[in-house]
């Protein structure tokens, strides 16, 4: 059959456009995870691109920029229910791990760069990176050479069930709070992570073993993809791990500030009470750091002004308000306030002289009305 030559170009134009039009559709549509796809995530875990790290990293702000920087160690208990998200599942199901499981899994295959834990002096450098094996080593976890393993580029595997998540019972986090005087903020962010290991000693005590240090940007489009509920009444999972830390849903208590002794807030405030004070204080200053730099407009001073006057006057009148009084069912109480007024009023109002009006003279006619006031003129 002949295809005439002008019918060629339409014939091939339209056929261009019907595979651009349904590359779109597939492009715009929504494809169902399949059973492969949960089975190779499954296997090689979350897969995250230079660009997606790139997404993820945080600009430090330049120090002329900042007015007010603090930096705040804090413990997360996750007895605690506020923290319980980042301590379930302990087993993986359905693809989901806790927090601690997916730290461990990538800082072994060499996914996620960790570092000492220095106590109070934390360098995130290549001179104070771990090496991976000897800090397996160390906390007696049991793991293998993965494959294309290299002495340069050594990675290991841990299987689940050596994976000891259960005795990660607390975490260490510093955070920064900064004060940017281009935005007019108070801003907070997480800057590290140090899972802690709790393990029971020969004579029956528990004694906490920091492991090592990872950062916050590095780790957080690993949260990004890792889905929690954060409470029994509602299961269904609608913020990551990534927004349960950026949003401060977890609740920790300061056990040390940067300062230049590195001391402990332990070892600072040996007595409970002083500590806990102390504690509260910091925290408290923290959060209302921003609130104490606003400046009130001159009409908002005045109104308050205003409203502080009334109200000392008031109280100076001996104008207050009586204890509530309760009455049974059925009996009528009459309020003091009100009463007294009134009768107030009416010993006022019977307590008034009369006085007497003076007749009205001949001349006026009577009446007073009549009166008017006459000026004297010049002839």
């Amino acid at each position: 059959m002949r295809i005439h030559r002008n019918i060629l170009p339409l014939f091939c134009l339209g056929a261009f456009c019907l595979g651009a039009f349904a590359q779109v559709e597939n492009a715009g549509g929504v494809r169902k995870r399949s059973e492969r796809d949960r089975k190779k995530k499954e296997t090689e875990g979350i897969v995250v691109t230079e660009r997606m790290q790139g997404f993820f990293e945080a600009k430090e702000p330049h120090d002329a920029d900042l007015d007010y920087m603090r930096q705040i160690y804090r413990q997360i208990d996750l007895s605690k229910p506020e923290n319980t998200p980042l301590y379930y599942p302990e087993d993986v199901v359905d693809g989901q791990e806790n927090l601690f499981r997916l730290i461990l899994k990538k800082v072994v295959d060499g996914s996620l760069p960790a570092y000492e834990y220095l106590d109070g002096r934390e360098v995130f450098t290549d001179q104070y990176r771990i090496k991976v094996a000897d800090m397996l080593d160390r906390f007696d976890i049991y793991y293998q050479p993965a494959k294309g393993s290299t002495e340069r580029n050594p990675r290991y595997v841990v299987e689940e069930a050596d994976v000891p998540s259960g005795q990660v019972q607390k975490y260490y986090i510093v955070e920064k709070w900064e004060f940017d005087r281009r935005s007019n903020r108070m801003k907070t962010r997480v800057e590290a992570i140090c899972p802690v290991l709790t393990r029971t000693g020969d004579f029956g005590g528990e004694t906490p073993f920091p492991m090592f240090w990872v950062k916050f940007d590095a780790l957080r489009p690993y949260l990004a993809q890792q889905y929690v509920f954060l409470s029994d009444d509602n299961n269904l999972a609608r913020y990551s791990l990534d927004d349960y830390f950026n949003m401060g849903m977890y609740d920790g208590e300061i056990y040390k500030t940067k300062n230049l002794r590195n001391l402990s807030m332990v070892q600072m405030y040996p007595d409970e009470d002083m500590l806990k004070h102390a504690q509260d204080s910091i925290d408290n200053r923290l959060r209302t750091f921003g609130k104490d730099l606003w400046v009130p407009t001159r009409e908002e001073y005045l109104a308050q002004k205003e409203k502080e006057e009334e109200e000392a006057a008031r109280l100076a009148a001996g104008d207050t308000i009586p204890d509530r009084t309760v009455a049974s069912e059925g009996e009528t109480v009459d309020k003091p306030r009100a009463s007294k007024r009134r009768s107030s009023r009416a010993t006022k109002k019977r307590s008034r002289p009369k006085v007497k009006k003076a007749p009205a003279s001949k001349s006026q006619g009577g009446n007073s009305n009549a009166s008017k006031s006459v000026r004297r003129r010049k002839k």
